[in-house]
């Protein structure tokens, strides 16, 4: 039986939601200076958030709505980590997604009476996912990401903000307050792709998303920091992992096929990120009035 190539484009297209909606908030994180490592426990907690929203409520707003303020919790606690207390950006990453994993977990538990999976959720109930919102959203994003950096005064601050802080911070802009919208954007973005997620899979599942925060910012990075090439690179990883689904039916090792969006991201990066030239003062804490040596 052959392969309808409406069903492969609205599967790709599911795929991409996440990744996009993800990738793109990243790109305003490290225009502003912030290397965003915690966008993997940011698409967790709003997952989370959707999934018990919607469990006590039975709205879908509900849920996204809980989503989007789980993220931003997430996101000021990071943001206040390393923009105000000037914390190493990758471990304090880390450090965040070891925490929401840690409590999502402790949270099915308490909240569910399971360590691995909450009750079903209806999710958002329309017949073909170009009716759902969320895929509006993360389409919206692009377009919308990329007037708001290029196209105002506001994106125009933010991206001068991460280029040279200090510049920035002579001509008058508040570097700290540029810095902490830009990672609120991406942990409300991320938490929106959570909210996807979960709606998709009618239930939140412990550490369900599975490396998409990482493979989010490789194709941020891939995208050469720009909404549009974030979310071309977006729908590349989104091929490759239906690619994955559709060979786990065949011959090939299903470990080696898990194995496969990984293995194109690494590729990929190795090609592209030598070429890609990242904002100068990404990942740089910011001490404002330091005396020159």
């Amino acid at each position: 039986m052959g392969i309808e190539p409406a069903v492969i484009l609205l599967q790709v297209m599911r795929l991409a939601v996440p990744y996009t909606l993800t990738s793109v908030g990243a790109v305003f994180s490290e225009r502003g200076g912030v290397i965003n490592l915690a966008l993997e426990g940011m698409i967790l907690v709003g997952a989370f958030g959707a999934a018990f929203g919607q469990y006590q409520t039975g709205s879908a707003m509900a849920g996204v709505f809980l989503a989007f303020l789980c993220g931003l919790c997430v996101a000021l606690l990071f943001a206040f980590i390393t923009v105000t207390l000037k914390a190493d950006q990758i471990v304090a990453g880390i450090a965040i997604n070891i925490l929401v994993m840690g409590a999502t977990r402790l949270g099915l538990s308490l909240l569910f009476g399971s360590s691995m999976n909450s009750e079903r959720i209806a999710g958002i109930d329309v017949p073909v996912l170009v009716m759902d919102p969320l895929f509006y959203a993360a389409v919206f994003s692009v377009a919308g990401g990329h007037l708001l950096l290029y196209k105002t005064s506001y994106g125009l601050r933010l991206r001068a903000t991460g280029e040279s802080a200090e510049t920035a911070d002579s001509a008058g802009i508040n570097v700290d307050r540029m810095r902490y919208s830009g990672v609120l954007i991406s942990g409300a973005m991320a938490a929106l792709a959570g909210a996807f997620l979960v709606f998709q899979q009618h239930t939140f599942t412990d550490n369900m998303s599975a490396g998409r925060g990482y493979i989010a910012l490789a194709a941020m990075i891939i995208g050469k920091w720009t909404p549009a090439g974030a979310a071309l690179a977006s729908l590349m990883f989104a091929v490759a992992e239906s690619l994955e689904i559709w060979l786990q039916t065949g011959l090939i090792p299903s470990q080696l096929v898990q194995s496969l969006p990984y293995v194109i991201t690494l590729f990929v990066l190795a090609g592209f990120v030598g070429r890609a030239s990242a904002p100068r003062d990404v990942g740089i804490p910011f001490e404002k009035n330091r005396k020159s040596e």
